[in-house]
């Protein structure tokens, strides 16, 4: 069998090919660009790349597509189904990893840190009487999105004293009050009273530009607003206008609409914005789990067997899955 990957994946997921599949790394984002390299191969193993539908229809041999994360917005999930191929996506493996990001955030700009760095840095010692900082406990952490990253970061603020606000359109109020959360139908009432908003939705047309100009007006001036879920949620001229207005006093991302951003970005010109580069599931840990994950899933699907874990489950009424049997987890 042959894997084709965007780039490699760590040692210990690429340990488990060793002796039973030949590998081709192309240390490139765009499939379409060695097609001839797709032409014979059962897997394509996607990380920071897309997958559009010419890569998938261009490659006659492909069984399944393996995405080492849980996001798939930049792989064409709707040309793989229709062609019976399964895209496989690894939930749960970097919950803690993404979780402990985003709370990481909170105290970095809760605590005023970077500018504290820079200005210490550059001979200010007064900067330690900036009045910025704050503390954590007692505070309103407004979580967006109560899936398993979003639950796992509740639970660290809880730890840290803060008290929950929940917006989920798919959470009923009754599994929130479970969660010792203040439960709300209508995401704008929280960001008004929330200190601080963490962002943890998947990019979809519902959610594209759900943080913009207007919603940011609704946010308390000493709120701060985290994203660590993925670009264009939240709009990003928008938020960089807000923060130089001292509309909101602070904002933290990990993800961006073009990634990498350009350097002259007028977001990342903020002073009080703390940014990293779409490395919030890049912990030692996580990049494992995600690696075996994402491989074992593409495995059983090489062997003809369901693997649980994919992007639309609808793939397995194709024709080609009729009489497959699930896989062993």
């Amino acid at each position: 069998m042959k894997f084709v990957m965007t780039q490699a994946v760590c040692e210990e997921g690429m340990n488990m090919l060793e002796n039973i599949a030949d590998i081709h790394v192309a240390d490139d984002p765009e499939p379409n660009h060695y097609l001839d390299a797709m032409q014979d191969a059962d897997a394509l193993i996607v990380r920071i790349a897309t997958c559009d539908g010419q890569a998938i229809a261009n490659s006659p041999n492909l069984k399944v597509i393996g995405r080492t994360g849980v996001g798939y917005d930049s792989v064409d999930v709707a040309a793989a189904t229709e062609r019976g191929i399964p895209v496989i996506i690894t939930p749960g493996a970097n919950n803690r990893s993404v979780a402990e990001h985003a709370v990481a955030m909170m105290f970095a700009l809760s605590k005023n840190l970077m500018e504290a760095h820079r200005e210490m840095c550059a001979g200010n010692w007064e900067i330690r009487g900036a009045k910025k900082a704050f503390e954590l406990e007692g505070k309103t952490a407004g979580i967006i999105g109560l899936g398993a990253i979003g639950r796992e970061t509740a639970k660290i603020c809880k730890g840290c004293g803060m008290k929950i606000a929940a917006y989920d359109p798919f959470l009923t109020k009754e599994q929130a009050v479970e969660m010792e959360a203040e439960y709300y139908e209508d995401y704008t009432e929280l960001l008004k009273n929330s200190d601080i908003v963490s962002i943890h939705v998947p990019l979809t047309e519902d959610t594209k530009n759900m943080i913009s100009k207007e919603q940011l007006r609704l946010m308390k001036p000493t709120a701060l607003l985290i994203n660590c879920s993925r670009g264009g949620i939240i709009n990003e001229a928008d938020l960089a206008e807000a923060l130089k207005q001292g509309m909101i006093a602070g904002a933290g991302t990990d993800v961006f609409c073009q990634e990498p951003p350009a350097e002259d970005d007028m977001l990342l010109q903020c002073p009080n914005l703390i940014a990293s580069p779409h490395s919030a599931a890049q912990t030692r840990e996580a990049v494992i789990k995600m690696a075996q994950m994402c491989i074992k899933g593409c495995l059983a699907v090489i062997e003809g067997k369901k693997w649980p874990y994919v992007a639309d489950k609808s793939v397995y009424s194709h024709e080609k899955w009729k009489e497959a049997a699930w896989a062993e987890l």
